[in-house]
C-alpha cells in the first residue's frame, strides 16, 4: 500500500473513531484487565506483518480505548477534542524534530518563545524565561529546583544536605511536590504541610505559623509552594496574601497552576490568581482546560539566569550548544535534551480562536458547573461536598433514608458507573466522605448530557440501596 493511501485509511479509522465518540455510546469497554490481555494478539514478531496489518492493529486498537471526547468524559482534568491541535501533532511527528537547539527547530524554537511569552505576559510576569515541560509534575520539580538554586546558589555542583531545610505546600496540594521533595534532595518528610480553610484554600496565617515553628526547630525553610486549582476540590490559595508572608521571610514562591492557569484568560475569574505577578515561578498545563492533546504544559520564571544555571550543562554538551546561538537555543533551559515539539498544536489552536475564545470556552465551563451543582443541589438524592471555585464538582449520593454507609454506597455508586460505560468521572474523599468527582474539561459536555448522568447516577444508587440489607 503506497504511503499516502495508508495515511488516508488511518486518518479515516480515526475520524470514525471521533465521530462515534460524540453519540451515546460506551465510553470505555466493560473489559478487565486480565481477559483483554488473554483475548488480544500483542505479541511482537520475528517476521514483519507488513503495513496492511497494521490497520487491523489501529482498529483493535481504538476499540479498546476510552472516548476522552465524548461528552459523558468527566474523569480526569482534561479531555475534549481540538482539531487545529490534532493536525498540529501530526505535522510535528512528520516533521520530527527535538527542541534543544535553533539549528536543528527554527520556526518551532520561535513558536515555542512566542507561546512561553504570553504566558508569561498574562500573569504579568514582565521579562520571563521558561520551557515546555511533561506536565505538571515536571514543572512543579522544576520549581522546587530553581527554589533550591536560588536559596542554595552552589548546589547544582556541590550538591548539599538537605536534611534540615524545608519547604511548604498545601495540605491539599499534589502528589507531585512529594516526588520532587524527593528527587532535589530533602525527603517528603521536609515537605511541611500547611493547613487549608473550609474552601480547601492554604492558610497565610498558617503558613506563618509553620515557617516560624521550622526557624525555631532549627530548620531552613527555602520555598512557598502554592496551588492555583488543586486536584480534587479546585481551589485556589490566596496568592497574593501568600506571596507577602513567602517574601517576608525571604523564600521562594512557586505556584502549581497546571489545573487552574486558563482563568488568566478571563476577566470574570481571574481574580481567582489575583497576586501570581508576585510569584518566582509557576506551571501552565494546556493539555488540562485547554483542551490540548497531552503532553502540553508550560513552565515560567522570572529569573531566566536561575532556571539556565538549574539546566546548566557546562561545556559538556560541545557537540549540540555553540556561542553563535546562545540565546535562542531552547535546550539551555530544559532538563530535557530529546524533548519533542508540543508547542506548535497549541500555537494553531491559540491562532484560531485567540485569548478571546479562551475566555469564551472557560466562561461556558464554569457555566455548565455551575448548572451541574444546581441540579445536584435540586436532587433529594444528592448533596454537594464542597464549596465550588472552578469546575470541579464534589457530590455523593444520599439516598432519602440515609440510614446506610454512605461512603459503602459511593464506593460502590462509582464501580457501577465505570461498569455501565456510558460516563467517566472519579472517586476521592473530602473530610472523609467518599464523594464523586465530575470535572467540566469537555467541550463535548451539555447539559443535556449533564442530566443524563445525574439519572444515571440516581438509578444506580436507588438500586445499590434496594440490594443492601434492611436496618
Amino acid at each position: 500500500m503506497e504511503a499516502e493511501a495508508f495515511l488516508d485509511e488511518v486518518l479515516a479509522r480515526v475520524k470514525t473513531f471521533l465521530s462515534e465518540s460524540q453519540d451515546n455510546s460506551m465510553i470505555r469497554p466493560n473489559i478487565s484487565h486480565d481477559s483483554l490481555s488473554r483475548t488480544v494478539d500483542l505479541k511482537l514478531p520475528i517476521e514483519g506483518r507488513g503495513i496492511n496489518a497494521a490497520l487491523d492493529d489501529i482498529e483493535l486498537f481504538l476499540r479498546n480505548s476510552v472516548r476522552t471526547t465524548a461528552p459523558g468524559f468527566m474523569n480526569p482534568l482534561w479531555g475534549g477534542l481540538s482539531v487545529a491541535a490534532i493536525a498540529g501533532e501530526l505535522v510535528t511527528a512528520a516533521t520530527n524534530t527535538a527542541m534543544y537547539t535553533y539549528e536543528i527547530a527554527p520556526i518551532a524554537t520561535l513558536v515555542e518563545s512566542s507561546i512561553l511569552k504570553r504566558m508569561a505576559e498574562l500573569a504579568d510576569f514582565g521579562t520571563a524565561q521558561g520551557t515546555l515541560t511533561t506536565g505538571g509534575s515536571n514543572g512543579n520539580l522544576l520549581g522546587l529546583l530553581c527554589a533550591r538554586q536560588a536559596k542554595f546558589p552552589l548546589s547544582n555542583h556541590t550538591g548539599f544536605n538537605g536534611e534540615n531545610v524545608v519547604a511548604f505546600v498545601s495540605e491539599e496540594c499534589h502528589y507531585s511536590f512529594g516526588i520532587a521533595s524527593n528527587v532535589i534532595g530533602i525527603g517528603s518528610s521536609n515537605l511541611i504541610k500547611v493547613r487549608c480553610n473550609q474552601e480547601g484554600q492554604m492558610r497565610p496565617d498558617s503558613l506563618e505559623e509553620e515557617i516560624e515553628r521550622a526557624i525555631r526547630n532549627g530548620q531552613t525553610p527555602f520555598a512557598v509552594l502554592a496551588t492555583s486549582g488543586t486536584t480534587v476540590r479546585g481551589s485556589f490559595d490566596p496568592l497574593r496574601e501568600l506571596a507577602t508572608v513567602a517574601h517576608k521571610h525571604h523564600l521562594w514562591m512557586h505556584v502549581d497552576a497546571a489545573w487552574g492557569g486558563s482563568a488568566l484568560f478571563s476577566p470574570t475569574y481571574r481574580s481567582l490568581m489575583d497576586g501570581i505577578e508576585l510569584a518566582d515561578s509557576f506551571c501552565w498545563d494546556a493539555h488540562k482546560m485547554m483542551g490540548i492533546p497531552l503532553i502540553c504544559s508550560a513552565f515560567i520564571v522570572k529569573d531566566a539566569e536561575i532556571l539556565r544555571t538549574v539546566c546548566s550543562t557546562g561545556d559538556d554538551a560541545h557537540y549540540l550548544y555553540h556561542e553563535s546561538a546562545e540565546r535562542v537555543d531552547l535546550g539551555r533551559y530544559s532538563l530535557q535534551c530529546g524533548r519533542r515539539n508540543d508547542a506548535l498544536k497549541l500555537w494553531l489552536t491559540w491562532r484560531e480562536i485567540g485569548d478571546a475564545g479562551w475566555a469564551s470556552m472557560l466562561d461556558t465551563f464554569m457555566g455548565l458547573a455551575d448548572y451541574l451543582q444546581h441540579q445536584i443541589e435540586a436532587n433529594e438524592y444528592l448533596e454537594m461536598v464542597s464549596e465550588r471555585m472552578w469546575t470541579n464538582v464534589c457530590f455523593r449520593y444520599v439516598g432519602v433514608g440515609q440510614a446506610q454507609d454512605l461512603n459503602q454506597i459511593n464506593a460502590e455508586l462509582r464501580e457501577r458507573i465505570i461498569r455501565d460505560g456510558r460516563f467517566m468521572v472519579s472517586r476521592s474523599t473530602v473530610g472523609g466522605k467518599i464523594i464523586l468527582r465530575s470535572v467540566i474539561a469537555n467541550r463535548s459536555i451539555t447539559e443535556q448530557s449533564l442530566d443524563a448522568f445525574l439519572d444515571c447516577v440516581v438509578s444506580l444508587g436507588k438500586d445499590i440501596e434496594r440490594g443492601l440489607p434492611q436496618q
